[in-house]
């Protein structure tokens, strides 16, 4: 990849791995925009997107892609991992089951938002949809069970066995995801450029290392 050039990096992790954590402390770094699963269902519902509305904005208003990304990323700064987990942990599964419909609309909002400038994207199908992106970097972030369920528990104040019915959940939930959309395994190392176990690693350390990989 070259960081000189427009690029896209995208982040699949498990939950609880610290990968988004990684992914929005790397797009500081790199002062590019970060966009996640949940920043673009916010986005969506703030545009009322579909995509024919994608297209009829893409030409009837030329600044339109600036005005999502600076919404991504003013939205962005708000979003805590508390209220991530929070989210992730409720009743509601909307915020990872999606329909075909709703993929073409995700697909195309981050397809137009790497056209506009460098960015980094963490969300579980990336990896696919920017497979021939001419300057795209892949990266699966993971850690060992316990590691992500401590980290869980801390963040969400559950119990352990809680923490760990969170997990398998949305791992199930996560994969399936993958293998419809992407037609492959999230835990296919082939489909990455960098795979990191988070396991005696802080997340700053792993943006350094995949900072000190870009060069």
């Amino acid at each position: 990849m070259d960081k000189n050039q427009k690029y896209v990096i995208t982040i699949n992790r498990e939950l609880g791995s610290g990968g988004r954590t990684v992914g929005r402390k790397l797009a500081e770094k790199l002062n590019v925009a970060y966009y996640d699963k949940l920043l673009i269902n916010e986005l969506k519902e703030k545009f009322q997107l579909n995509t024919e509305q994608i297209e009829k904005l893409k030409s009837g208003k030329s600044d339109w892609w600036r005005e999502f990304v600076n919404a991504a990323m003013y939205m962005g700064q708000g979003m805590n991992e508390l209220w991530y987990y929070q989210r992730m942990t409720g009743e509601d599964d909307g915020s990872l089951v999606t329909s075909s419909d709703m993929f073409k609309v995700e697909k195309q909002i981050l397809e137009n938002a790497a056209e506009e400038a460098s960015c980094v994207i963490a969300g579980r199908s990336g990896f696919s949809i920017f497979a021939n992106h001419p300057n795209h970097l892949s990266i699966f972030i993971q850690a060992p069970m316990e590691h992500r369920i401590q980290r869980i528990m801390s963040k969400q104040n559950l119990s352990h066995e809680q923490a760990e019915q969170v997990i398998k959940k949305v791992d199930d939930m996560r994969e399936a995801y993958v293998k419809k959309y992407a037609g492959t395994s999230r835990y296919d190392t082939r489909n990455y450029d960098l795979v990191f176990n988070m396991e005696g690693k802080t997340e700053d350390e792993v943006v350094d290392l995949i900072l000190q990989f870009i060069g």
